[in-house]
């Protein structure tokens, strides 16, 4: 078997495998995308409006596309106590661009006060799936010697359905104490089937647990910004017969966070370090106004190693600010999830 079908195999069996295994991606800034970790954390921030956008190039040096990006925007209402907010969610798998949509509004509700607070949170939304089938290459396209043959088509009959539309829903919980949060959230609870075949294919739930831990290495409190801190932080994320482990820490100095990870890819899945510098810009300024520009990279050390794939990449942008005249500023004194990271 020749090199070039050697790689275009390989391929084929990485891109096929992912809709079978039906596993939801995860980003790496975690911490940049809120409400994607777990709705119960809409709402929660020191401000009035926050903004979200997260996006993830994964192994760039395949071909073909695998690339994710998550957009929220939230509000805390103090009448509702808690926040509502709107994300979109889209990804792009392999050389047949197997795409999904998603929409979805999520509510939280807190209780609490100036030490402990905790939120609950549901989410609700549509997911749109759809395949390119024309862009598939079957075995009857392959030579065993030339490799992939241009303009053939195959004798293989596709299923007639490329578009799928379905319900999907997910609850969590998060709680913060002091100097300590953790959370849980269950997505896809209502197992929705996003099969195009017509056999049933459930989508099986992620089950998400995060805790992070924030130690200050400077005199004051601990709901101050100013000062240094380090975070360390671990997240466990289940799905199916699938599951990971994202462990590591922050080192936070005001404006400024960098991080160093590691995560575990769960049953022969790419494991990766992981590295992130965040930039928190405005912070400080009158209203509460916070720029947060992040990038992170991973460097796989599994079988499928870094040269293969020349890792992954993301970058985001975030903002939040307090409405003008809203006397509430600094109400919370800090005790909201985006002082952990």
């Amino acid at each position: 078997m020749g090199v070039r079908l050697k790689y275009i195999t390989g391929l084929l069996s990485i891109i096929m495998s992912m809709p079978a295994l039906a596993q939801d991606h995860v980003y790496s800034q975690f911490f940049n995308a809120p409400i994607y970790l777990n709705p119960a954390l809409t709402g929660q921030f020191e401000g009035d409006i926050r903004m979200n956008m997260i996006y993830r190039n994964q192994w760039s040096g395949l071909s073909g596309d695998l690339s994710y990006i998550t957009a929220s925007a939230d509000l805390n209402i103090a009448k509702f106590g808690g926040g509502v907010g709107l994300m979109f969610n889209r990804s792009s798998e392999g050389t047949a661009f197997l795409v999904k949509n998603n929409a979805a509004a999520t509510y939280s509700y807190s209780v609490g006060g100036d030490d402990f607070v905790a939120s609950f949170g549901i989410q609700a939304g549509f997911t749109n799936r759809q395949i390119d089938w024309s862009k598939l290459v079957f075995s009857d396209q392959i030579d065993m010697r030339l490799g992939y043959l241009p303009g053939s088509v195959s004798a293989a009959q596709p299923p007639d359905v490329d578009n799928k539309i379905f319900f999907d829903a997910a609850a969590g919980t998060n709680i913060v104490f002091r100097n300590l949060m953790a959370g849980v959230a269950v997505h896809h609870i209502n197992k929705p089937d996003e099969s195009f075949s017509g056999t049933v294919a459930k989508l099986p739930m992620r089950i998400t647990a995060n805790t992070s831990f924030r130690i200050p290495l400077s005199s004051g409190t601990y709901y101050q910004d100013e000062g240094s801190y380090l975070i360390p932080s671990v997240v466990y994320y289940n799905q199916g017969s699938s599951s990971s482990v994202s462990a590591g820490a922050q080192f936070k100095f005001k404006g400024l966070n960098a991080g160093l990870w590691y995560r575990s890819g769960g049953q022969n899945g790419p494991d990766a370090i992981v590295v992130s510098l965040i930039f928190d810009l405005l912070k400080g300024n009158r209203n509460g106004e916070k720029l947060r520009l992040g990038i992170s990279h991973d460097a796989t050390t599994s079988k499928i190693n870094y040269t293969n794939t020349s890792g992954t990449t993301e970058g985001s942008i975030g903002y939040e600010k307090y409405f003008p005249n809203n006397s509430g500023y600094n109400k919370f004194n800090g005790l909201r999830c985006y002082d952990f990271y």
